[in-house]
């Protein structure tokens, strides 16, 4: 396999990146209510005929698919059809949009607002929305945002009504619902409501796909909905939910439409909203009930400056060249559309693989901002016992390092070059004071208590301190996606103790296997993986990769220990999980009692000096591990009866996995057999 056809296009320098755009800029300077109340034609899918609401809910009620299993539930249930119908029709009440351009126009003027407010600039790729502006009339487009804030569907039907393009509707939770007037408002700028589980109940997913897949193939709208199903609080994309991905895919797989365009876009945010919110819920505090009264409490929020956002409308993706080659479409003909089928194994392969690439899309076009390298220079100072901090001068230097670095591995970063780098970062500094602090020429994480100091527990200084630090962490995250393979392959280099390039690839599966609820790794490209990490730190003239070697080059030792250090939280807190299980977990541990008790044993572990990384107390990288293990069979999970969701552990393979972490690593197939 040829390294350079394979990345030539990850190549900064290749990779040509679009305008942006900053649409507050105008704002600034023109009537929020004349843009609220402009003339709004967007152009609108070939052949359309515009349909209203209460038309599509009918075309839903009568519906082969839906009639079918409504026949299916009444035999299996007993009940007569005309209940099951009224019942379908409540779900399609409860669940449906009702979007109306008044709303909209009102959501436009109050937005202005806000975002006017709240951030120095919203910077969009023109070319994107040329690009999205011809796809919309050429084929239904299903939008696929990231998800790191409440902001995002604002923020998309925002930008969607200032280019007068049409207006998603977009699948939210239910928990929006309880909202009173907000709730109602969403419904009306294009929110359709679903459960955040559906169970067995064929009848409720019947509605819910039938809905969807109406809108899609009638080019009602564009369809838009979270690839990864929820907020990351971590700033690491999620492994992708495929529930509706699946559904939008239907329609092209039936060949009811000729292609459906898949638009991932990445939005970057200069400082998030929720930033402590997170922190919290990572550390076990309950999320706050979604209520506008909350909403109207948060209004202090609108005295703080957030930077920038960047959004990035990514290349649209065609369904039909995804599928080319991959997927059969004839075995749909074998049974009538109108009767639903489980997918085949080959087609949950299919959604899966293209899942996966769409959130690296996603990953790709985020646009980094200078504080992202400043997070993880500091959380490394930081973890390293640095307490008097580090010196602005040296930061800076760092710094410099760490951008030139990124570009080289592709990273699409917004760092002004006009600009003389120590104005970069103390602008950085400034705008992140809430989590850093300068004194005398010295900069380092905001982790003392304020003044006169609260009379606090040593957990509770922890828990404080923890809040900083997983704030912190969740900007380094951001920049993960760049450096992961390459990480995955230094940690493997550090744990082999020769320089045989069979017993790296091994080290670096193992690693990359461990660690695939982590980050987004596509299942069964561990090879195509390693040779991206082989072929970055060749250029990156860290390592001479030949053909049974790997050799360290003598100015490759200090990008070798930045990597290594930037996957050593993880590493410390999946070896950590693996020893409480063994040590602490009780017979009788469920999964519903792992994460407090593991915080627990993390926390003893912190304050005596056996733990060095705060940021392991993170909940996700607790339940990471779990279902690394679970996935690995280290650990099963009990079904039925009295032992419902208790965990039985293999604790002699639990301690292998803790060891092999450590650096004492398994034997694998050769790597030629995988080639």
């Amino acid at each position: 396999m040829a390294s350079k056809a394979v990345y030539s296009h990850r190549d900064p320098m290749l990779k040509k990146r679009d305008d942006f755009e900053d649409i507050l800029e105008e704002r600034r300077n023109t009537s929020d209510l004349r843009y609220a109340l402009r003339c709004y034609t967007p152009a609108l899918y070939k052949g359309l005929t515009p349909c209203t609401a209460s038309q599509l809910k009918t075309m839903v009620l009568q519906s082969d698919q839906l009639l079918y299993v409504i026949n299916q539930v009444s035999k299996e249930t007993g009940t007569a059809t005309d209940e099951i119908q009224s019942e379908a029709e409540a779900i399609l009440e409860e669940m449906a949009h009702r979007l109306q351009l008044s709303t909209i126009r009102f959501f436009a003027f109050t937005l202005s607002k806000i975002f006017k407010t709240l951030f120095r600039s919203i910077c969009v790729n023109e070319e994107g929305i040329q690009r999205l502006q011809q796809t919309i009339q050429e084929q239904p487009v299903v939008l696929l945002p990231s998800h790191r804030s409440y902001m995002d569907f604002l923020l998309m039907s925002y930008i969607l009504y200032t280019y007068d393009l049409a207006l998603p509707v977009i699948a939210a939770g239910m928990d929006f619902m309880g909202m009173k007037i907000v709730g109602e408002m969403l419904r009306m700028s294009g929110a359709f409501f679903i459960r955040r589980s559906f169970g067995g109940d064929k009848l409720y997913w019947t509605v819910f796909s039938e809905y969807v897949k109406i809108m899609l193939k009638n080019g009602f709208a564009p369809v838009e909905f979270f690839l990864e199903g929820t907020r990351s609080r971590t700033a690491k994309s999620l492994t992708p939910k495929l529930g509706l991905l699946n559904i939008v895919m239907d329609p092209f797989l039936k060949g009811e439409v000729f292609d459906i365009s898949l638009v991932p876009v990445s939005i970057s945010y200069e400082r998030i909203l929720e930033e402590a919110l997170y922190a919290r819920e990572l550390l076990g505090v309950p999320k706050p009930k979604e209520s506008t009264s909350g909403l109207f409490k948060a209004r202090k929020i609108l005295s703080e400056n957030y930077g920038s956002i960047h959004v990035y409308f990514g290349q649209p993706v065609s369904a039909r060249s995804l599928a080319e080659g991959r997927v059969d479409r004839s075995q749909f003909n074998l049974t009538p559309r109108h009767i639903p089928r489980k997918p085949s194994e080959g087609i949950q392969d299919f959604v899966n693989d293209s899942a996966f690439r769409l959130v690296r899309s996603q990953e790709e076009n985020m646009v980094l901002k200078p504080w992202v390298l400043l997070a993880a220079l500091l959380l490394q100072n930081q973890a390293a016992g640095n307490k008097l901090g580090v010196l602005v001068e040296d930061l800076t230097e760092q710094a410099v390092w760490l951008r030139d670095l990124s570009r080289q591995f592709g990273a699409f970063l917004h760092w002004p070059d006009h600009i003389p780098p120590s104005r970069v970062v103390s602008s950085s500094l400034s705008l992140h004071r809430s989590l850093v602090r300068v004194s005398e020429g010295r900069v380092q994480l905001n982790l003392e208590p304020g003044f006169p100091p609260p009379a606090m527990t040593p957990e509770e200084e922890l828990l404080s301190k923890a809040v900083v630090v997983l704030s912190c962490a969740s900007y380094r995250n951001q920049v993960l996606h760049v450096f992961i393979r390459a990480a995955l392959l230094a940690s493997a280099i550090h744990s082999v103790a020769g320089s045989r390039k069979q017993e790296i690839f091994n080290a670096f599966s193992f690693l990359r296997n461990m660690f695939s609820n982590e980050f987004i790794l596509r299942p069964g490209a561990e090879v195509q993986d390693f040779e991206e990490a082989c072929y970055l730190l060749v250029k990156s003239a860290v390592l001479q990769v030949h053909q049974q070697e790997v050799l360290v080059t003598d100015r490759g030792h200090r990008t070798l220990a930045f990597l290594t250090s930037i996957l050593d939280p993880f590493v410390q807190g999946y070896q950590m999980v693996c020893r409480f299980l063994c040590e602490e977990a009780a017979e009788s541990l469920t999964e519903k009692q792992f994460v407090p008790g593991v915080r627990k044993f993390f926390i003893k572990h912190l304050l005596t000096g056996g733990l060095k990384y705060v940021e392991v107390l993170s909940s996700d990288l607790q339940k990471n591990a779990l279902a690394a293990l679970l996935r690995l069979g280290a650990v099963q999970k009990l079904r039925g009866g009295a032992d419902e969701g208790t965990l039985k552990v293999n604790t002699v393979m639990v301690n292998s996995l803790e060891d092999t972490l450590g650096g004492k690593l398994p034997t694998q197939k050769p790597l030629a057999a995988r080639l």
